[in-house]
């Protein structure tokens, strides 16, 4: 463990600039003369270009300036209404929108009880601990409410967060206390990364982060020797210092492939033997099952090569190269946003333990290992200033990603992790900080599901298509309007957020909106605890500072803090957490599975019965990919300009477009079959809607698969169709809403099949940055 807090050794503020972070990095801003300036912190190694939107989007015609009511809700009250999306919106004054969302709140609260209250929000508003607006919606129907149905899970990693405490036991440990990018510039010898390890993504956190050291680690690594093996249909997700080979497998093939190699291990002895007898669970079923035994089917290259794209032999030799190394199994967060998404995460714990790797010093198993900034890093030493939420009285819960399900099926059952659930009669949809309308799929069918609640209430700085949606939009502050402070567990730099702007128009901070709230409803004191913003800050603080000042280390008050800018704080030591501990002497320290080791043979999920998540890890094709009318694969990844749809108007996402339009790439042999030339524009479609996109032709994506990514606002062409155009690129209007499997009901928004071809119509303008009319 480091054993020093330190006040800052490189200075944040300056010439007029103040401190401030994000989810994409450390930073300094300055507002002079009307004109935003923004510059990265100088201790980034690799700073993040996402800073570059704040300039633009400050006071972008997109931003919201005062509270606004749907007409159509305004003139006939709450209800079901197809309207929503098509209708226009009203300017009313706070004291009118608070009082009669009061009202409403209160009708709900009374006659139908919390549980008609769905307070997902699901989101990534802001890296501040304090003015975070999940914890402050979740806080203020818990105090003023009694409590909500909420969400379980990511979007991101749906499916892993249920499959891994099966197999391998705390979710959290795997990601978070296993291997780092330290041990991987100092040991590892080849990683083999299954859907890759893109800098786009490891380029943000869910908190604030102060250093992107992902792309120097990996120059290191192949410096010293190491070899990297990017398994994946795009070349991009592998940064050029890796040096990575290429192995362009068919999207979704990954299990089998898997299965494969370690059949190849098995067939020809070179798998690890005593590994797997000590340390793992029902190795013999899933044997019985990888030779054939138990269907008549050998798993090995040849049954392989076809599914995956790759020929019998490379997958054989790849197998052969991996034995014997110190070797680091890494599976991306895209492989379980799709169908069956359970299995490549399961597969890549087996794989992992047949090469015997798991538990080693940058060897074994890096689940979502640069899918995210706090992934591959050490842990804070002490608590982080945290908002307390309250207690919800409300148990029941969906799984994020079914919340069109849940609305348009409300007593409707579905199965969950073991569990046959009913699905809530929801009659408001209190959303803070998140934009469904970007993590959502098959976005026609979440326009219908909105259009049968009594009310949908929405926070929102900008003009997305949820404030679009919605009944009720109360306009928020964006984090450089406002004071917090800015940290993350797995980032040893604590930021003072200073306010470096005035709230655009009327806008307010998602706290003082809700203490507004709370008051109307009776609970104003509960909410607030008689502390305005400053207070909070300063209240909050306290738990990292007594934190510090219990290990003995300097713990400046808030005063010195604040005035400094930042805080370095300790860091817990690189020691493998539990799964070196387990390799170690797995008696002593057994996994927190049923039978304390790795399952790879789990009874607990073979007794759920489920067909497509049996009791082994197993290749399950696919029912939505390439056919008649739709023979291409969409790859609909996260986008490289903005985090999530977050800013899109901003400077950074908007230099990135062409013509307006998000950019789809192709290769030339499909845009040749096509007459798609570099730079048309395309219209993607299928049976469940269509878009618009530019496109790029590079041989960097496989034959057969098209690339665009998520984060474009959507922007029907005419709202009044049930199925319109959305003319600015926002591929989730052909990703299929259904679930991973029966276990974990994960999102599957990453693959889906999709005919291209060139539009050659009259262009319609791009108007997803325009305020609604009235």
């Amino acid at each position: 463990m480091s054993d020093a807090a330190e006040l800052p050794p490189v200075s944040l503020a300056g010439d007029g600039f103040l401190p401030h972070t994000s989810h994409w990095g450390v930073f300094s801003a300055r507002l002079r003369d009307g004109a935003l300036a923004v510059r990265p912190y100088a201790g980034d190694p690799d700073p993040n270009g996402i800073i570059g939107n704040f300039p633009a989007a400050l006071r972008h015609r997109a931003r919201i300036a005062r509270p606004m009511v749907r007409r159509g809700w305004l003139e006939r009250g709450p209800g079901p209404d197809g309207r929503r999306g098509r209708d226009g919106f009203v300017a009313v004054s706070w004291d009118e929108v608070l009082d009669r969302l009061g009202a409403e709140l209160g009708r709900i609260r009374d006659t139908h009880g919390p549980g008609a209250v769905f307070g997902g929000s699901y989101g990534w508003a802001s890296a501040g601990r304090f003015h975070h607006a999940q914890s402050q919606v979740h806080r203020f129907l818990n105090i003023a409410m009694g409590g909500y149905v909420r969400s379980v899970n990511t979007y991101s990693s749906g499916a892993a967060s249920v499959i891994v405490p099966h197999v391998l036991g705390s979710y959290e440990d795997l990601t978070r206390r296993n291997v780092t990018w330290e041990q991987i510039a100092e040991h590892t010898e080849a990683v083999i990364a299954f859907g890759g390890m893109a800098l786009k993504n490891s380029m943000v956190a869910g908190g604030s982060i102060s250093q992107h050291v992902e792309r120097g680690a990996m120059a290191r690594a192949r410096a010293r020797g190491c070899d990297f093996l990017l398994v994946g249909p795009l070349r991009s997700d592998l940064p050029p210092e890796a040096g990575a080979e290429w192995i362009a497998n068919i999207p979704g093939s990954d299990t089998a492939l898997m299965l494969a190699l370690v059949h190849t291990l098995v067939a020809e002895g070179l798998h690890d033997r005593a590994f797997l007898d000590r340390h793992t669970e029902g190795w013999a079923v899933f044997e019985r099952y990888l030779t054939g035994e138990a269907d008549d089917q050998p798993k090995d290259a040849d049954w392989a090569a076809p599914i995956a794209g790759i020929p019998a032999e490379e997958i054989r030799a790849l197998a052969r190269r991996l034995h014997g190394r110190r070797v680091l199994v890494v599976v991306a967060h895209s492989l379980q946003r799709a169908e069956h998404g359970e299995q490549p995460v399961w597969m890549g714990a087996v794989l992992a333990a047949a090469l015997g790797q798991i538990g080693l010093p940058g060897g074994g198993y890096g689940y979502a290992l640069g899918a995210i900034g706090y992934y591959g890093r050490r842990n804070s030493a002490v608590p982080l200033p945290t908002l307390a939420q309250g207690r919800n009285r409300v148990a029941d819960y969906i799984p994020v990603a079914r919340i069109s399900d849940m609305l348009l099926n409300p007593g409707g059952t579905y199965r969950y992790n073991g569990q046959t659930r009913t699905y809530p009669d929801i009659r408001l949809v209190y959303w803070a900080g998140g934009n469904p309308f970007h993590h959502h799929q098959d976005l026609n069918r979440l326009r219908r599901a909105f259009a049968g609640v009594d009310t949908l209430v929405v926070h929102e700085m900008a003009w997305t298509a949820t404030a679009r949606h919605a009944d009720i939009v109360l306009p928020c502050t964006m984090t450089l309007e406002r004071e917090d402070i800015g940290a993350s567990s797995n980032d040893p730099l604590m930021v003072t957020m200073h306010k470096v702007a005035e709230p655009h128009g009327e806008a307010r901070d998602d706290y003082a909106i809700f203490a507004g709230l709370a008051e109307r409803l009776g609970r104003g004191a509960e909410f607030t605890e008689g502390r305005d913003a400053r207070q909070w800050l300063e209240h909050l603080y306290e738990r990292t500072r007594r934190g510090l000042e219990e290990k003995g280390l300097p713990a400046p008050d808030f005063a010195r803090f604040w005035e400094a800018g930042s805080l370095t704080l300790p860091q817990e030591p690189d020691d493998g957490g539990e799964l070196r501990r387990f390799r170690e002497d797995p008696v002593a320290n057994p996994l927190p599975t049923p039978s304390g080791r790795i399952e790879v043979f789990s009874r607990t999920i073979d007794s759920y019965g489920e067909a497509d998540c049996p009791g082994h890890p197993a290749w399950l094709p696919p029912e939505d990919a390439p056919r008649p009318g739709a023979p291409l694969f969409l790859v609909a990844n996260q986008p490289a300009t903005r985090l999530h749809s977050q800013l899109d108007f901003g400077g950074h996402s908007a230099g990135a477009k062409h013509r307006g339009r998000e950019v789809a790439r192709m290769h030339p042999l499909d845009a040749a079959a096509r007459s798609i030339a570099e730079g048309d524009i395309v219209r993607l479609f299928n049976a469940r809607g269509a878009c618009l996109a530019a496109v790029v032709v590079t041989e960097d994506v496989r034959p057969g698969v098209v690339q665009l990514p998520t984060g474009a606002w959507y922007d029907p062409a005419d709202p009044e169709e049930e199925a319109p155009l959305c003319v600015h690129g926002n591929p989730n209007v052909l990703t299929r809403d259904a679930g991973t499997s029966a276990l974990a009901q994960g999102c599957t928004g990453q693959l889906t099949a999709v005919e291209v071809e060139r539009f050659t119509g009259n262009l319609p303008p791009v108007r997803a940055f325009d305020p609604p009319g009235g």
